[in-house]
């Protein structure tokens, strides 16, 4: 029979018990997929009689189903789920550095969790020679578990209309047609927009000639600008924005509406993966490394690619459905070192090329 988890409505310790999970979330979730089967390609030291508790921001279904398919491999861990924005988690597991309540942050971008490296224990985890280089901190603070190519997705239906082409690469965005039609988040407010934000600096000029580029799309932005990351590619899709800049997964849910399109910007793009880590000092370090092993098997990137349309991080796999192969996409050198050294400066600067425009 398989398991699912009770997700409660309110962002809090309290939790309902179920089968062995228990989840706090800001939102109520569900649960969907089939589960993963059990996987060899885990550590064998945990010794399954204790729980495991796991902050994420991830989305509802993908999360509710790799818990699941956990929880059918390991039935004796209990599972608990702490739901949250990535920088929200971040916090929490700072604040709680003295006495930690997570074992594991699981999901956030790399960006995020790379410049926070002081909170997480490193760890090489049974699926390391199948993880390249680009997807893992090389101290193995952090792990990649999905690769997320940034896109720029569009509105075919609009774009006809204004007798605009579709856009194909980061400067197409400068077109003054597009102006105060672009749906773009303040980086300040979410770790996709900051790793889109990285992402235009890099692949065009790089870390200072990049600058250039990036106040002209700010004065195409025509000072408006989003609080959510979410609604990007929602507001594109509604016909509010004719061009966002979004992930990947974000975009391939729209692969069934013909109004809607997307393209990987042909001056290059960065791939920056959902990430976990283990939280240094954690209280079930051993229940920790076995789910980290767990969401980089086969068995599980499986499940997510064939399911949810998530891009595995293996090297020894390709992605389920419609997603082109890593490969073919035109990809950055993605400075996670410079990112996370300069992260504040980065939104700094960004904030006052915006407020300039106002």
């Amino acid at each position: 029979m398989t398991r699912k988890c009770r997700i409660t409505s309110v962002f809090t310790a309290l939790t309902v018990l179920l089968c062995g999970c228990s989840v706090s979330k800001t939102e109520p979730l569900s649960t969907a997929g089939p589960a993963a089967s059990p996987t060899a390609e885990t550590s064998e030291a945990a010794s399954c009689t204790s729980k495991i508790v796991i902050y994420t921001p991830h989305d509802a279904d993908p999360m509710n189903a790799a818990v699941t398919s956990f929880m059918e491999a390991y039935p004796d861990i209990k599972v608990e789920i702490i739901a949250g924005g990535t920088g929200e988690l971040i916090d929490k597991i700072r604040e709680e550095a003295d006495a930690p309540v997570a074992d594991v942050l699981w999901g956030g971008g790399a960006d995020s969790l790379a410049a926070n490296t002081s909170l997480f224990e490193p760890y090489v985890c049974a699926n390391d020679q199948y993880i390249d280089a680009q997807f893992k901190a090389a101290d193995h603070t952090w792990n990649g578990e999905s690769p997320l190519p940034m896109v720029i997705i569009y509105n075919r239906k609009l774009l006809a209309a204004a007798g605009i082409a579709a856009p194909a690469s980061w400067q197409d965005c400068l077109n003054t047609a597009f102006k105060g039609k672009i749906a773009y988040c303040q980086p300040s407010k979410s770790g996709s927009a900051f790793s889109q934000l990285c992402t235009m600096i890099l692949a065009n000029g790089g870390t200072e000639k990049g600058w250039e580029y990036v106040k002209k799309f700010v004065d195409n932005l025509d000072g408006n600008i989003l609080e959510s990351s979410s609604k990007c590619h929602k507001l594109v899709a509604s016909g509010e924005y004719m061009i966002g800049i979004t992930i990947e997964k974000s975009a391939i849910t729209y692969s069934d509406n013909p109004d809607i399109g997307y393209c990987y910007p042909s001056e290059g793009t960065s791939a920056v993966p959902d990430a976990i880590s283990i939280v240094k000092n954690c209280p079930d370090e051993e229940n920790a490394k076995l789910f980290v092993d767990f969401v980089t098997s086969t068995a599980c990137q499986k499940e997510q690619s064939e399911n949810w349309n998530r891009r595995p991080v293996r090297n020894d796999m390709s992605p389920s459905g419609n997603l082109a192969q890593l490969s073919s996409i035109s990809l950055i050198d993605y400075d996670f070192t410079w990112t996370a050294e300069n992260k504040e400066d980065i939104i700094a600067k960004f904030d006052k090329l915006l407020e300039e425009t106002k």
